[in-house]
């Protein structure tokens, strides 16, 4: 086995591997770019080298600096964890020259399945089912439209050497044909050095099912089961689980015998995932080979125990795997929300900044359920518009998926991240979502639910009586502190009748203590909206979570101050909430509203971002929905487009430019 190895990657997939390194006993070597200087992955390492600037060609993506590493510290073999070198055959072929080991598949295996339009000629060599689809390189934009027709619509633009939703576009008429071409050929060229773009049909309501295999030296290969990977934004996961909701035992194994032929035809070592398109009536076709670790293997680890990185790890020590395909079980049910480093508010658009707080759920064993955190920053780190926009990866396993999104709710309603925007909200709001919970998914379904973008999700009066019980318990918690008397605490003396009205964002609650009298901790029945309810809990000033019980059900709630109340965000809502007697709410309702200012006629940068392009000229008219800029923020390509018709009187910024958000980058007549 391996004394030193060293991981050519960083953020939480570093991390990650650094663990089980250190439960094999296996000392670790990080690499890190300027912008990782004092990121969790280095100080986690036993050793770690700096490899250059923060931009990812000038660093990570180096191959020699990565091998002048391991030649510095005797790292004998190096994993790549997923991206950036991880599926370069080249770099493969250059560590075995060196004779350093690489933790994954041959250069061969790489080769073959790293292609996207050559991995579909050797799946059809292979008898695996395939989209059909033109396999040849397009050419131009006239020959992709040629093309499209000849298929029929809708098609998918697809990058060759492309992954992570990079390069990809669905086009449902000739008009989307040609611009996604461009956009596509734009993207690809820019995350990985290679335009070219292939066509394939687009499978309508479509899930993302992928097998999990594994395959050592020996000719051993196995397949792990499956994951759902159907909520998606942009063509990027969003939440997985495993095993599928959709998928019967024949399907399962259909798909799994089909991939680890697929595996055996490349001779493939290592951990890697076929990954297919289904469709409503089960029908799978093969979509492409990843020849690496996955970002979402963990919920593949918590239903069958397997710990895919120490078996990639034993499998290039040279090592046969310890269990054959009858040994495989899936047990219970797991699910991974990512947490992404965006504002779901603003189409989800990039965030970045200083984590100026950062409070994880604990990780472990609670009750019938697992909760595991794969994270590679902490409490004032920077998320850097250098790199991916993960924050962390949140998983629970339970023994059934009702209760595993039921304790995903429950952890990322208690997971505090301040300092930047984020999408925690979306995902609690996912955790209740009808058609999320009945799993009657597709990669759709981001865009069906939510055609207009999330937004903060309106209270009905159930939870408008949570929020306002929450509420009043801070809120007379805080104030008792200052009326102590012996164990117990007097409601505030401003009370009459102990009435109180709770403002939730425009609503008014009317709330009543049946017991004038408060205790530390909080168990007090009060009558909201007329109703009678216990509240428990022992929240107390300055805590960042609200744990309790309302009326008998469970509540985990974020709390944050503001001017004379707090905001709280629970299940996806986000709610300002103020307390006040009577006399005061009263007042408050003839308050005037203060409205926005109009920015209808600025183009705003709407995320920390690098322009691209810009597409009109100053005095030039411009229709609605024509492009207007493109700016690049964590790797991805966006598009701004006007809104109206309009007169472009000023344009402020220029390609390559760094702007911050809101930033002005034109005016309009």
């Amino acid at each position: 086995m391996f004394k030193k190895i060293l991981i050519a990657n960083r953020g939480e997939i570093a991390c990650r591997v650094i663990k089980t390194a250190r439960r094999m006993g296996i000392a670790t070597v990080a690499v890190y770019s300027d912008a990782d200087r004092d990121a969790l992955h280095v100080e986690m390492a036993d050793e770690a080298v700096h490899i250059g600037p923060a931009a990812a060609v000038e660093s990570y993506l180096v191959a020699e600096k990565i091998i002048a590493a391991c030649k510095q510290t005797g790292a004998e073999a190096v994993h790549p964890g997923y991206g950036f070198l991880s599926e370069r055959a080249t770099f493969c072929e250059a560590l075995e020259k060196e004779g350093i080991v690489f933790i994954g598949p041959k250069s061969k295996a790489i080769r073959a399945m790293g292609d996207k339009i050559e991995s579909k000629k050797f799946a059809n060599a292979a008898n695996v089912s395939t989209v059909p689809g033109h396999l040849g390189v397009i050419e131009d934009a006239a020959h992709a439209e040629a093309i499209a027709a000849e298929i029929g619509y809708p098609v998918m633009i697809k990058a060759s050497a492309g992954g992570g939703g990079k390069g990809m576009r669905i086009a449902w008429s000739e008009a989307e044909v040609r611009d996604g071409f461009d956009r596509a050929r734009s993207e690809a060229r820019s995350s990985f050095g290679d335009d070219r773009v292939f066509i394939e049909k687009y499978i309508v309501e479509p899930r993302h099912i992928e097998i999990q295999v594994l395959a050592d030296a020996h000719g051993n290969v196995v397949y792990l089961g499956e994951r759902e990977c159907s909520i998606q934004r942009r063509n990027q996961k969003v939440a997985e689980e495993a095993p599928s909701p959709f998928l019967d035992e024949a399907t399962r194994a259909a798909m799994g015998e089909q991939s680890v032929a697929l595996a055996r035809a490349v001779e493939y070592q290592s951990a890697g995932t076929v990954e297919f398109i289904v469709d409503r009536e089960r029908n799978f076709y093969f979509l492409e080979m990843n020849t690496r670790l996955q970002v979402e293997h963990p919920v593949t680890e918590l239903v069958t125990g397997i710990d895919l990185v120490e078996q990639m790890i034993r499998v290039a020590a040279g090592k046969k795997l310890p269990f054959a395909q009858r040994d495989i079980r899936l047990n219970g049910w797991a699910i991974e929300s990512r947490l992404y480093a965006e504002d779901p508010y603003r189409n989800f658009l990039p965030s970045i900044g200083r984590l100026t707080r950062y409070r994880p759920v604990p990780e472990g064993n609670s009750g019938n359920t697992v909760i595991r955190n794969d994270t590679g920053v902490f409490e004032g780190a920077e998320i850097s518009m250098y790199y991916d926009p993960m924050i962390a990866k949140l998983c629970t396993w339970a023994p059934t998926r009702a209760e595993a999104i039921d304790a995903m709710g429950q952890a990322l309603d208690g997971f505090v991240v301040d300092g930047i925007e984020h999408n925690i909200p979306f995902l609690s709001a996912l955790m209740k979502h009808p058609r999320w919970r009945e799993g009657r998914l597709s990669t759709g379904f981001i865009a069906e639910e939510y055609p207009d973008g999330f937004a903060p999700v309106q209270p009905d009066a159930d939870q408008h009586a949570v929020l306002a019980a929450i509420a009043l318990s801070t809120s007379l918690v805080e104030s008792s502190r200052r009326e102590r008397f012996g164990d117990r605490l007097r409601a505030p003396s401003d009370a009459p009748r102990e009435q109180w009205t709770v403002r939730l964002g425009d609503v008014y609650v009317e709330a009543q203590l049946v017991d004038g009298l408060v205790t530390i901790p909080f168990d007090m029945d009060i009558a909201i909206a007329g109703k009678i309810s216990n509240i428990v809990t022992d929240w107390r000033p300055g805590d960042a979570v609200w744990r309790g019980k309302v009326g008998g059900q469970s509540v985990t709630a974020q709390i944050r101050p503001i001017l004379n109340g707090i905001r709280v965000d629970w299940q996806g809502l986000s709610v300002k909430a103020k307390v006040f007697t009577p006399r005061h709410a009263a007042l408050d309702k003839l308050m005037p509203v203060k409205l926005p200012p109009d920015t209808s006629n600025f183009l705003l940068c709407p995320m920390p971002g690098l322009v691209v392009a810009i597409a009109v000229t100053e005095g030039q008219e411009v229709k609605a929905g024509e492009t207007l800029a493109v700016v690049e923020a964590m790797k991805m390509e966006n598009v701004l487009r006007a809104e109206r018709d309009l007169t472009v009187s000023r344009i402020n910024a220029k390609p390559g430019e760094s702007l911050a958000v809101d930033a002005v980058i034109m005016e309009f007549a």
